[in-house]
């Protein structure tokens, strides 16, 4: 997947618009996309592993947003993660099936990696099933995703712009 990247900071948001729930990163990158227009790149995709390594190079931070099945949350719930947490966590997402692998590999072959990288969840109910929209508690908590993506972002963008 190329990139014309434009900007330092990137939100990418990881999911499938056709599982329900698993659309819910798709949504929040669109909407903050919005918000932040000319100060970040926003990149919607359905991929994982080595794929994700293609898109994050060369880029200073990164947000990322998905959705997770921990069933340790209602679903509805949001989650922070710094990449060191996630390097302890099992594969709880599809999108994250050999990241912490992918994470290393670039740190081995010096590949201009993100030194930043934030990571967003939700909760979901695992998105089994073909279906469009999403769950009423999912629904209900996108808006305080949404805030929580854009805050990150805001400390994101002030860091990079204070070096």
């Amino acid at each position: 997947m190329m990139i014309d990247q434009k900007n330092t900071t990137l939100v990418l948001g990881l999911g499938n618009d056709i599982l329900g729930d698993d659309a819910i990163g798709l949504l929040a990158a669109r909407e903050i996309k919005n918000k932040f227009p000319d100060k970040v790149d926003v990149v919607e995709a359905a991929v994982s592993g080595f794929e994700i390594m293609e898109i994050l190079e060369g880029y200073e931070s990164v947000l990322l947003l998905d959705a997770v099945v921990t069933k340790l949350h209602p679903p509805g719930s949001i989650l922070e993660l710094s990449k060191e947490q996630f390097e302890n966590v099992v594969a709880i997402s599809p999108h994250y099936m050999g990241l912490p692998d992918v994470f290393r590999y670039a740190e081995k072959m010096k590949i201009p990696f993100p030194k930043q990288i934030r990571i967003i969840a939700m909760e979901i109910e695992p998105p089994y099933e073909i279906i469009e929209g999403l769950s009423e508690p999912v629904q209900k908590s996108l808006p305080k995703f949404i805030e929580k993506g854009s805050s990150i972002l805001s400390e994101l963008l002030h860091n990079n712009s204070t070096k």
